[in-house]
């Protein structure tokens, strides 16, 4: 069997593949940002952003890690153009003056059986930076036929306090929740 095929079985067939040392590259068609935002007790407001980029690199056998990835503001999407230009705004995200968000981290758990469990690192907002722990709610590579590398990648969640970054709108004057879920996903091919 060709190296091809053996790719494309291995693909069909769900299996994972060991990553070795390497760096990578974030696939911007495979990453993505969301939040989730309690809105005065009664529902959940949602928004999301799109094309982050950024590096990876990540070694399995040492168990260790890095990840650099930049979040563009321009990207933001609530389903709501009000909406999304008001968070977009100096009371909120402030992105004509800070256009992207950043979550760097070096420090990464890894499980006795060697599984990523989360990555600790610092969250850049609006100017302020503060440190943040992703849980890993899954985490893998595998052997990519579309891109003929291999890809290494998961799903990542905090809650986060929005007040340590300066974005208190409506903490004071009405009930808005002041913690925020976030979820990033990523998925980055080998360099």
């Amino acid at each position: 069997m060709n190296k091809l095929a053996s790719i494309l079985m291995a693909a069909l067939l769900g299996i994972t593949v060991p990553a070795v040392a390497a760096n990578y590259k974030i696939d911007p068609l495979h990453a993505n940002a969301r939040f989730t935002l309690d809105h005065f007790a009664t529902s959940s407001n949602v928004g999301g952003f799109y094309n982050l980029n950024g590096e990876l690199q990540y070694d399995a056998g040492a168990k260790t890690g890095s990840v650099d990835i930049t979040i563009p503001l321009s990207t933001l999407d609530t389903g709501r153009s009000e909406f999304t230009k008001h968070l977009q705004s100096e009371a909120f995200f402030n992105a004509a003056k800070y256009p992207n968000l950043r979550f760097s981290s070096q420090d990464w758990i890894f499980d006795k059986q060697g599984k990523v469990r989360a990555l600790r690192g610092q969250l850049t907002m609006v100017g302020r930076t503060h440190p943040v722990t992703l849980r890993a709610t899954k985490f893998n590579c595998y052997n990519s036929p579309m891109t003929q590398s291999q890809v290494c990648g998961g799903d990542f969640e905090a809650i986060i306090d929005r007040s340590q970054w300066g974005i208190d709108e409506y903490l004071t004057a009405m009930p808005a929740s002041r913690y925020v879920k976030i979820n990033i996903q990523i998925e980055a091919a080998r360099q």
